[in-house]
């Protein structure tokens, strides 16, 4: 049952985002994987509509915040008041007291913004003047970034590290975009969308994905694609151990997505890049080479023995 409602969530946000299936679908394996994404690429192409289309397919509350230089981490976390009337302090609660937060181009905000915003994400719970407030739950974070030399400043890796995922939307290919030329009415078919699912389904859904089986052969095939990342010549540094749990929660819930009670190394091989791009720095060797990241990982993946059938 939850996995049906699971496809129809991802038919209603195609129906508005189009020829983007492979990516809709990876953001909804993040999220049922308990996960917060990264979508990186240029201003327009449609990187805040996808988020507000999975916010409007959800019976969730869901908040937005335009990252700019003036935001502050109390505008996320929340901050007290003076009330006159009662004579006391009242606290206020900020942003992220929501089930999904669209934060949008995260690196044109300073710093300690960022770090505000990464810290409840990690934690999911805020601290202001000594209280602890849990965040509710679900709580899932997409999170936006432009290229660094668009008026922003690049996310420290540390950071980015957070983010179970990262992608990029791309431009749309040409019949595609003659679609969306056609569609002048996007925006209204967005705010039309129906929610098909509510965080109590959410919960239900990663319960079930943590019990998804995955053999040691397949946790050894991980550890192996990681530790390959920490060698390779183009890496100035490698995946952290955060990876190697990103890639094993990611894969659970691409294997409950596809029906599957187990892990096979096609859903790891189909999750590595998304897991591990955002958390490697490559070096000035692939630079001069004009070597991408996506092409070192995809060299670590084609030069890394699999396991076979059964364990072996």
């Amino acid at each position: 049952m939850y996995r049906e409602k699971a496809e129809q969530l991802l038919e209603n946000i195609n129906k508005v985002i189009l020829g983007k299936e492979d990516i809709i679908k990876e953001m909804l394996i993040a999220l049922l994987a308990d996960g917060h994404i990264l979508l990186e690429d240029y201003p327009g192409v449609g990187k805040t509509t996808l988020a507000v289309a999975f916010a409007r397919s959800m019976a969730m509350e869901s908040k937005r915040v335009q990252f700019t230089p003036d935001v502050m981490p109390s505008d996320l976390t929340g901050f007290s008041v003076y009330r006159r009337d009662i004579e006391k302090f009242v606290y206020q609660e900020g942003a992220v007291f929501c089930n999904i937060l669209l934060a949008d181009e995260i690196n044109r905000t300073s710093p300690k913004t960022q770090s505000a915003l990464l810290e409840v994400m990690e934690e999911k719970q805020v601290s202001v003047e000594g209280v602890t407030r849990k965040v509710p739950q679900p709580f899932w974070v997409i999170a936006t970034q432009n290229p660094y030399g668009t008026g922003t400043q690049r996310l420290p890796v540390t950071q980015m590290d957070r983010f179970i995922a990262s992608m990029s939307l791309g431009y749309p290919d040409k019949e595609n975009e003659i679609e969306i030329a056609k569609q002048v009415s996007l925006e209204r078919k967005v705010d039309s969308l129906a929610p098909i699912i509510d965080k109590d389904i959410v919960l239900r859904i990663r319960e079930e994905t943590d019990g998804i089986f995955i053999d040691d052969s397949v946790c050894d095939y991980i550890v192996r694609l990681v530790e390959a990342t920490r060698e390779n010549r183009y890496i100035e540094m490698g995946a952290s151990p955060r990876g190697t749990i990103a890639l094993v929660k990611l894969a659970k819930s691409a294997a409950w997505l596809e029906g599957r009670d187990y892990v096979i190394p096609n859903d790891i091989d189909r999750q590595f890049i998304y897991a591990i791009k955002h958390r490697i720095i490559t070096n000035s060797s692939a630079e001069l080479e004009n070597i991408s990241r996506e092409d070192v990982l995809t060299d670590i993946l084609n030069s890394t023995e699999k396991p076979l059938p059964g364990g072996k």
